[in-house]
């Protein structure tokens, strides 16, 4: 992607302008972000996709006795004539292509970053109330109309006691009604409102944003890996290769030490060893990557890989027509030399070839590249098609 082209997807901004002006600071209203646009799934495709086991799902409704909400799987979802309702469906993307291949428009933002496509289909009056999301998210509408009002207010507070969030005291400031095709960027603690006007569907890109505490967790947790695993020769983070590191395998010692009238007592020299122990450990750039590199690339628990019906080989006779594209499903992360594919650590370094891949999620081949490539790389490619995670098009 070109991020110094602008784009109708950002109202005539480029990639670059968008992020320095809008990205997790105000909110942006494109209209005819894709003009003509029709969705690749219709309202009767997310009613029936909310009855599958498979996809996390909820139904929100209001009426006189407040806010209600439940969980899926529905075998049945109102009438459209019935006023007041919302179903949603979450991850929408590792269920339909059309869908994954909507949110290839938005990588100009890392992968790392990218989260899911949640698509909801609402009556007229539908909606979830008025409350704010933690995340960035671009709200591009589908079908019908929906009313969105949004606020900026400092006051986040919520009511309690409902089983979804909902401000306690929301003070809209702007209103927009959306048409198929017009989209609406909302950054993090945004307060906003839709309501549909009609019978419409809305889908959602969703942004990740992990706490600090949550990154922090995970660097110590990785760290703990790699410690034990210098310590006792064992696989690394997941059973991968430890990084290098000190070898803190050695047992604590206190020769010397005086006689004790206070057994009880925590011994200084001990707690100094631990102290000293930890100030060995290195909380780097490698163990970050190792670490985020896996946790990013771990599929959703909804992913599906399917295995294609007959073996495919890669050799380096294969006809130039062909192309790889990785999964819907898949998630290909790398930085320096690691590949991150699917929470496993890749066995071999990321080539340009595969960081082409990555990039691109789809790489045409010919026999040059795909000598190139050498006979590992090959066997690599060939276990990732083995396990659907890769597919060969002709």
């Amino acid at each position: 992607m070109n991020i110094n082209r602008p784009l109708a997807l950002l109202g005539g901004l480029t990639p670059q302008a968008f992020m320095r002006r809008y990205w997790q600071r105000r909110p942006l209203l494109i209209r005819q972000a894709i003009p003509g646009f029709h969705p690749g799934l219709s309202i009767a495709d997310i009613r029936a996709l909310v009855r599958r086991e498979e996809v996390e799902s909820r139904l929100v409704w209001q009426d006189t006795a407040g806010w209600h909400m439940k969980h899926g799987p529905f075998a049945r979802l109102p009438a459209m004539r019935r006023p007041g309702w919302t179903a949603l469906a979450q991850s929408v993307d590792l269920h339909d292509d059309a869908t994954a291949e909507l949110m290839q428009r938005f990588r100009f933002i890392a992968d790392a970053r990218l989260d899911d496509a949640m698509i909801s289909i609402a009556s007229e009056g539908g909606g979830v109330g008025p409350h704010f999301d933690s995340y960035d998210v671009f709200l591009l509408q589908a079908e019908g109309r929906r009313r969105w009002r949004i606020g900026s207010q400092q006051d986040l507070d919520l009511v309690p006691g409902l089983p979804l969030k909902i401000l306690r005291d929301f003070r809209p400031e702007t209103e927009y009604v959306l048409e198929p095709g017009d989209m609406l960027y909302l950054p993090p603690h945004i307060a906003h409102e839709g309501v549909a006007l009609d019978a419409c569907m809305t889908i959602s890109v969703g942004f990740r944003a992990p706490t600090l505490a949550v990154l922090a967790r995970g660097m110590l947790e990785a760290a703990g890996d790699q410690i034990m695993a210098r310590a006792g020769g064992d696989g690394g983070l997941y059973g991968n290769p430890p990084l290098p590191g000190p070898d803190l395998g050695g047992r604590f010692r206190d020769a010397g030490t005086a006689a004790t009238t206070s057994p009880a007592r925590l011994p200084d020299t001990l707690l100094r060893a631990a102290c000293e122990a930890v100030q060995c450990v290195r909380l780097d750039e490698a163990l970050a990557a190792r670490y985020l590199g896996m946790w990013l690339s771990e599929p959703p628990q909804a992913a599906y890989f399917e295995p294609p019906d007959e073996p495919v080989e890669l050799e380096p006779a294969r006809p130039a027509t062909g192309r790889l594209e990785l999964d819907r499903c898949t998630r290909l992360l790398y930085r320096g030399s690691n590949m991150f594919i699917n929470g496993e650590l890749a066995p071999l370094p990321a080539s340009a070839v595969l960081r082409r891949l990555a990039d691109e999620r789809r790489l045409p081949l010919t026999p040059a590249r795909l000598r190139a490539l050498g006979p590992e790389r090959r066997e690599m490619l060939n276990e990732w098609l083995s396990e659907g995670w890769l597919h060969y098009r002709d």
